[in-house]
């Protein structure tokens, strides 16, 4: 499962039978399936703790269910089903309780998670008479309130004491992880970085999948390489474009690997991408930030004249500090030497575009001449002049000849395009 943000859906789709059987699918709001699901497993009439531990665990199941897209990433166009064998009781048309609809429109965007995940859990429940399982006891919950104890320790009783309570997590519509486009040799950004590391994970279980390091957001010729080993192992199109079938292959492998919709997860933790800003770095730090920082720059030295080359050794030393401050002259950003998050995103935007068109043959020949002169994304007016020898670079990487700006689209005969 890509790294993001669990969040509430405003719907969700219910399957009414077993998941290869064919059955009809309902939407309902979010709320409406907890207070369904809750007044089909527990009764009004137990103690307000229990109630409430009941619900939360209702709750963070459907949502592990959603975080996990277990059901998409296997074929289906539903997030859950409503048999017990597989998921929680839902019952289409039932009358719902007035003390459990009150308490859920309290409560149905907080959730339980073990501390230092971020998937909910997958609390997964049984009546403790009749079937009993690893998770909580529906009547055994409610012993326990009437004993006092409140609903997380209840929760605590049966999930463990490393779980806590997520409270007003995001509503939104509900959201697939993948793109919506085919990610290809070229492709920056973040839904790269996603599938970069969930391809690393599934590497550890398939070591023929080349480790792509380090995680940069930027689909290169090595990530390329690990997408086509993955699809010939997984029996798909190995074509190295990361399409809907590649993605969701990855995302039930890697789910899978974590066991993220089960009780005993591995779990997935708080983690970023490598490149993202962590916190300012100055003169006398250490670390892998620092060398990350050193890395950059490194490379963006090969492009610009200006920069000198810098040694990546984990220390934020004068000559570091000196390569931050000529960098943060050439783009406009006052020269103190201190790497605050402006200064981090400048440098991680041009490193990113530096990286992509260093891995083109035609581009890196030419940059890395000896009269190779400043490409860097100016933050001010001044822009660098550029050389006529950028005629001779593929139409891809010309130059047009005229600054660009937002809004802009390709226009013929070196004419401005129309604004969209």
């Amino acid at each position: 499962m890509p790294i993001i943000i669990p969040y509430v859906p405003r719907t969700i789709t219910v399957h009414l039978g077993l998941p290869d059987q064919w059955a009809e699918n309902v939407t309902v709001s979010f709320p409406d399936y907890v207070k369904n699901v809750a007044s089909s497993e527990i009764y009004p009439t137990w103690e307000p703790a229990a109630i409430r531990a009941n619900i939360l665990a209702i709750i963070s199941f459907a949502l592990n269910r959603v975080y996990t897209e277990f059901y998409p990433s296997r074929g289906y166009d539903f997030q859950i089903t409503s048999t017990t064998q597989y998921d929680q009781k839902f019952i289409r048309g039932r009358n719902i309780f007035e003390n459990i609809s009150q308490m859920v429109d309290e409560i149905f965007n907080d959730y339980i998670r073990r501390q230092g995940f971020i998937e909910p859990l997958a609390a997964k429940f049984c009546n403790g008479t009749t079937s009993t399982c690893d998770g909580l006891s529906q009547w055994g919950s409610q012993e326990l309130a009437q004993e006092g104890a409140n609903s997380m320790e209840i929760l605590r009783h049966y999930y463990g004491n490393d779980i806590e309570l997520v409270v007003d997590a995001p509503i939104q519509d509900l959201t697939t992880s993948y793109p919506g486009a085919p990610l290809r040799l070229g492709s920056v950004g973040q839904n790269i970085a996603m599938f970069q590391s969930m391809l690393n994970r599934i590497s550890q279980n398939y070591p023929a999948i080349p480790k792509i390091s380090p995680v940069t957001g930027i689909f290169g010729e090595d990530t390329r390489d690990a997408v086509r080993t993955f699809q010939r192992i997984f029996a798909l199109d190995p074509d190295g474009v990361v399409g809907k079938a590649t993605w969701y292959k990855m995302v039930y492998l890697y789910s899978g690997i974590l066991q993220l919709a089960e009780l005993v997860s591995q779990g997935q933790r708080f983690v970023t991408v490598q490149f993202q800003f962590s916190g300012p770095l100055e003169e006398g730090d250490s670390g892998p930030e620092v060398g990350i920082l050193q890395y950059m720059l490194a490379l963006l030295a090969q492009f610009d004249s200006s920069l000198s080359p810098i040694t990546v050794d984990g220390e934020f030393g004068p000559a570091t500090t000196r390569a931050v401050r000529t960098y943060q002259q050439l783009v406009g950003l006052t020269p103190n030497g201190y790497v605050d998050e402006d200064t981090w995103g400048s440098i991680y935007r041009n490193f990113a575009l530096a990286d992509y068109f260093l891995r083109r043959d035609t581009v890196r020949a030419q940059s890395l001449r000896e009269d190779a002169v400043p490409v860097l994304a100016r933050s001010g007016g001044d822009r660098p002049e550029i050389p006529d020898r950028w005629a001779d670079t593929p139409r891809m990487a010309q130059y047009p000849g005229r600054p660009l700006e937002p809004g802009q689209t390709d226009g013929r005969d070196g004419q401005r395009g129309a604004k969209v």
